[in-house]
């Protein structure tokens, strides 16, 4: 059984009692209890070590997951305000993903602690959804419309720019794989949300604003988007056991005090009103405070939900009334996460009802693969042209192999061809007379995959080049460094100088292998290593090349 677990969110209402059920069933040697603010993870952890004395080790961890270290624990507000710290931001979301995965807080967080379970209990998609895209749309929108440039456009539009969940949500999951399996977690569980607490359209409450709230919806969208992503990381290799507990209620209650609460607009000041009038003229709906004569503090007695807000005896009353979104509790929502942990089947992860739900490969596409690929074997003896790639299915890898493994095939017939060269260089002369005839020297190059010559010296290229690939406006790069080149061959370009020929060689000893012990060993030996044709098939070649070089095969 694990014995070392990072709560994130561990000071909130699910995440505190997460910690609570993993010291009463899994007998943990160290829990840390990482939240946004410093205050609230010493004091979650102050309060677990009144409760259960020094029998666990309750260290606290605190900042903001989805922003670099250095500005983990700034408020949203005060980076956004400063031109640095959001150009900074703008780093780590959108441009080289090693240097941002470096400083991620998220990834700091695992390194430095090296959990063997990780118990996400951050309510992710509200955080996202309510940087509110739709209002920095409509800023950026206003300066757009203007006859003059206005200066403060910029800043609304790198504010707008960072408002995007998707890019967020994409980076978070990714920083959470590398990390992960980096540092040996074994599980990760996420405590997610319908973002309607399993409402539907037509959910009559949202977080203060009108509805149907654009804001809210977008949280679902969120909140969904990132069980797609949970999804693909459950069936990633070496990645850690991926599961989602997703409630579908309200979640309370924490406490009945009564206390001062604040409003929409963040006040705790009562007024005395002012009498206008509503005929003619306008109304301003937003005017200074000193305008209006204060009549003390807004106290009531309120119900804590945690991350949900205060609610009043009224509000609480109508929003878990029968029909209504009703509610859960955080404990019965811990306990099913720590069944989750010790590996019982609740029935209640999403990610293995998704695995449930979705539709397999099946028999009769097995059989039907062998017809389309005779026909397309027909088709290209009829026609005198090779069906070998497009460029238009990525990565582009795929393209750029499928190319060099044709210019093998015509030149040496088979695998045990390939092999039986003895100097690579001869590989490469090989592949170069057959350059014209095979077809590959026009279609390669036209479709925007160059062909890199023996030499290393010269490239053979059409109008477009795909790799390097480049975004925004410029396209062009330097060739002055030798290694990029090398990048750029391993990535787009069909490269025939001798190393990648060897290359190429060393594969092909491989796949016989595996395939003399396919024939030795019956379906033993049948497995994602073997390469099962008998022919030199194109597709087959890389589909092994992804499978065993690249990590890119299905595990369910």
């Amino acid at each position: 059984m694990y014995h070392d677990f990072l709560i994130l969110g561990g000071a909130g209402l699910v995440g505190f009692q997460v910690c609570r059920q993993i010291v009463l069933q899994l007998s943990p040697r160290r829990i840390v209890v990482a939240s946004l603010l410093e205050q609230e993870a010493t004091t979650a952890c102050a309060k677990l070590e009144r409760e259960f004395g020094d029998t666990v080790a309750f260290v606290p961890a605190w900042g903001n997951l989805f922003v670099p270290k250095d500005l983990a624990t700034q408020p949203r507000a005060q980076i956004l305000s400063d031109g640095v710290t959001r150009q900074k931001l703008l780093h780590a979301v959108y441009d080289d993903y090693e240097a941002a995965y470096r400083g991620n807080h998220l990834v700091h967080l695992v390194r430095t602690h090296r959990p063997e379970v990780v118990v996400d209990c951050v309510n992710t998609a509200t955080g996202f959804s309510y940087q509110d895209v739709f209002d920095g749309a409509a800023k950026v929108r206003g300066w757009i419309k203007g006859d003059t440039f206005d200066p403060k456009g910029v800043n609304d539009l790198e504010t707008f720019l960072l408002s995007q969940s998707v890019p967020q949500l994409i980076r978070h999951v990714r920083f959470l794989h590398q990390a992960t399996s980096e540092y040996g977690t074994s599980v990760y569980i996420k405590v997610g949300t319908t973002g309607t607490g399993g409402m539907g359209m037509n959910i009559p409450y949202t977080h203060s604003e009108d509805k149907p709230s654009h804001k809210l919806l977008a949280k679902t969208e969120a909140a969904f988007g990132h069980t797609g992503l949970l999804f693909l990381l459950a069936r990633t290799p070496h990645a850690p056991i991926v599961k989602e507990v997703k409630p579908a209620a309200m979640i309370g209650y924490r406490a009945v005090q009564v206390m001062e609460a604040k409003d929409k607009h963040n006040s705790s000041d009562l007024y005395q009103p002012k009498e206008v009038g509503v005929e003619g003229g306008s109304l301003n709906l937003r005017e200074e405070d000193a305008a209006y004569t204060r009549a003390g503090r807004l106290r009531v007695p309120v119900v804590d939900t945690g991350e949900n807000g205060v609610f009043t005896r009224g509000e609480f009353a109508a929003i878990t009334a029968l029909g209504q979104m009703e509610y859960v509790t955080p404990e019965e929502i811990a306990r099913t996460v720590v069944l989750e942990i010790r590996g019982a089947n609740t029935g209640q992860d999403t990610i293995s009802a998704l695995d449930g739900a979705v539709m397999d490969p099946s028999y009769k596409a097995g059989l039907v693969r062998n017809v389309a690929l005779s026909d397309l074997v027909s088709a290209e003896k009829t026609s005198g042209i090779q069906s070998v790639a497009l460029g238009r299915l990525g990565p582009p890898e795929l393209s750029k192999l499928l190319f060099e493994s044709e210019l093998l095939r015509q030149s040496c017939k088979s695998l045990d061809g390939v092999v039986a060269v003895e100097d690579p260089a001869e590989l490469s002369s090989r592949c170069v007379a057959v350059l014209e005839s095979s077809g590959v020297q026009k279609t390669a190059p036209s479709i925007g995959i160059p062909i890199l010559l023996p030499d290393g010296k010269k490239l053979l290229r059409g109008p477009r080049i795909n790799v390097p690939e480049l975004e925004g406006h410029s396209h062009s790069v330097s060739l002055g460094d030798t290694g990029s080149v090398d990048r750029w061959a391993k990535k787009g370009w069909i490269d025939l100088r001798p190393a990648n020929m060897r290359l190429w060689q060393e594969r092909f000893r491989k796949m016989l292998r595996a395939r003399a012990d396919l024939r030795e060993e019956g379906s033993a030996a049948a497995s994602i290593h073997s390469y099962v044709s008998t022919e030199f098939e194109i597709g087959e070649v890389v589909a092994w090349i992804f499978n065993n070089e690249m990590g890119g095969y299905r595990v369910k």
